[in-house]
């Protein structure tokens, strides 16, 4: 039996397939993807298809993702986990740079307050570590912030094992959030050290940006099922690991439903060991 639900920070309740937001806006996620009526749509679509998890960032559009998902879904339903990131500053469609300076966190997170009309944001993870920053300095801003309310629980983004080991002896960390898919496994310890400490594992690009449509052992694996790939390569990682939540994103009802459904998908120890293999 699948567990569908984890604890973010072992006391907030979610179902274990999200929705992120990237895909709402446009290439190099600048500017919108299209018309700002078909995302409100989407967003609203999965909360009625149960999703408890929206994942978003302050440069995705920048600032527009926050902006959609406060526009689509406030007043908030009860039991909906808003989890954004600060920490990079997008300033084209490819340039970023990041910043971890303490006030500039600050500022980032009461930004984002502000746009999702939110006095606390259920979960704040730090985009990037910033290399100039101690990492004292970095998490101490978020434990201030937490502190004074603002914000509930601290996660991580695009990490290390061994980065993640020292940041839970400065605070509590209740995710992190790393590419992780099908095809990639880089991450496996950095996932067995998640399973060991209950940390929510966020997997970005859970579908490999694509990729995983084309492989011809999911794509054998899914007509057995009636399926496509990309529900397949999702349930793979719902089987997989306990603590991955995957938050796959899409501007497309239709892409939206298909993705949601592989919760209900369940794989056969055959499968899994064919899939197994693929990484």
């Amino acid at each position: 039996m699948i567990e569908q639900s984890f604890l973010v920070g072992g006391e907030v309740p979610v179902r274990r397939l999200g929705f992120g937001t990237a895909q709402l806006t446009g290439p190099g996620y600048w500017g919108p993807r299209g018309d700002a009526r078909d995302a409100v749509a989407v967003l609203r679509r999965a909360v009625e298809r149960g999703v408890t998890l929206i994942d978003t960032a302050d440069n995705y559009g920048p600032s527009l993702a926050e902006e959609l998902v406060a526009e689509a879904l406030h007043p908030y339903p009860e039991g909906l986990l808003i989890a954004t990131k600060g920490g990079v500053v997008r300033t084209s469609d490819s340039a970023w740079h990041v910043d971890g300076r303490p006030e500039r966190l600050r500022a980032m997170c009461e930004a984002s307050l502000r746009r999702l009309r939110l006095d606390t944001i259920g979960l704040y993870q730090l985009h990037r570590l910033d290399p100039a920053v101690p990492m004292a300095e970095q998490l101490g801003a978020l434990d201030a912030l937490r502190a004074e309310g603002k914000i509930r629980h601290i996660g991580l983004d695009t990490v290390t094992a061994e980065q993640v080991a020292a940041a839970t002896e400065l605070t509590e960390i209740a995710s992190v959030q790393n590419r992780y898919h099908l095809l990639d496994r880089a991450g496996e310890s950095l996932l067995r050290l998640c399973e060991a400490r209950g940390i929510a594992f966020l997997p970005w690009f859970p579908l490999g940006n694509g990729t995983l449509t084309t492989d011809p052992v999911c794509a054998s694996v899914a007509a057995a099922h009636g399926a496509t790939p990309a529900r397949i390569a999702l349930a793979w990682l719902l089987h997989h690991s306990p603590v991955l939540c995957p938050t796959p994103g899409t501007g497309t009802l239709a892409h939206l439903d298909d993705n949601l459904d592989a919760a209900a998908v369940r794989l056969t120890a055959e499968e899994m060991s064919r899939l197994d293999a693929l990484g």
